[in-house]
């Protein structure tokens, strides 16, 4: 059932016909769609993050964290959730938990890169190929205007980076240039369960990258690599994040390690 939510700022569905348990966030360009095989049987609700689905974009050029606040009156210590997020939600997911902790139950996340440099341990080349880094540095001295940095940004860009628009490009770099190091350590100390069920074949965040995340959070992390799949959700990762938010909400919060 399609609702509004934070007085019609954000679309979602509604799962179920009690109170949700779950708040499940979608990838990069996606939608709540993504997450109806998932949910069908929960309580759950799924947004539009801003900029996608049936929600307008941010007024300004958000980051991850700021999505994040813009979603913590959805959260209440009185009734934690299980958050479900998927690359880019799980980005968001990952700041809520820093933010409330109390009002967190759990996480499901999958194909989030939390981590950087790559998983093969070159460190990536901050700013890009040497070009667009000229381009740059000749636009921070008002030499070039910011029309010239666009043209390399085009030519090196990812698809989405290409199909974004307005201030979600924006929203885009900033996003794929964040580290999520502090928000796993606050995880970790806060003792929240976290479930991590990646696709064998992602290549937007590695099995490897999300080994390294699951040792930073310790012992209240659980990995799940799931063979034959990769980035996207597809119906074997969805069977596999029902098993694991099944183990969540079974689990009542004041027994979770």
């Amino acid at each position: 059932m399609l609702t509004t939510l934070l007085d019609g700022q954000v679309m979602a569905e509604k799962h179920g016909s009690g109170s949700p348990r779950v708040l499940a966030m979608h990838g990069w360009a996606r939608t709540r769609h993504d997450w109806a095989p998932v949910l069908g049987g929960y309580d759950a609700v799924a947004v539009d993050l801003a900029g996608f689905g049936a929600t307008p974009p941010p007024e300004g050029e958000w980051s991850t964290e700021q999505y994040a606040e813009s979603l913590l009156p959805l959260l209440d210590p009185a009734s934690p959730l299980v958050l479900m997020g998927h690359s880019f939600g799980g980005r968001v997911a990952m700041h809520l938990a820093r933010l409330r902790p109390d009002a967190v139950r759990g996480l499901v996340l999958t194909g989030v890169p939390l981590l950087r440099p790559d998983a093969s341990g070159a460190p990536a080349r901050k700013g890009g190929p040497l070009d667009l880094r000229i381009a740059k540095a000749l636009h921070a001295r008002g030499i070039v205007p910011e029309s010239v940095v666009d043209k390399y940004r085009k030519k090196y860009g990812s698809a989405d980076y290409n199909a974004a628009q307005g201030v979600m490009r924006t929203v885009l770099v900033k996003a794929v240039n964040e580290d999520y190091t502090r928000e796993l350590e606050a995880v970790r100390a806060a003792g929240i369960p976290v479930e991590m069920v990646w696709g064998e074949g992602d290549t937007a965040a590695t099995v490897a990258m999300a080994r390294s995340a699951a040792e930073l959070i310790g012992p209240t992390a659980h990995l799940d690599v799931v063979a034959g799949s990769a980035h996207l959700l597809d119906d074997q990762l969805g069977a596999h994040l029902r098993t694991a938010l099944d183990r969540l909400l079974d689990t009542p919060k004041e027994t979770q390690p």
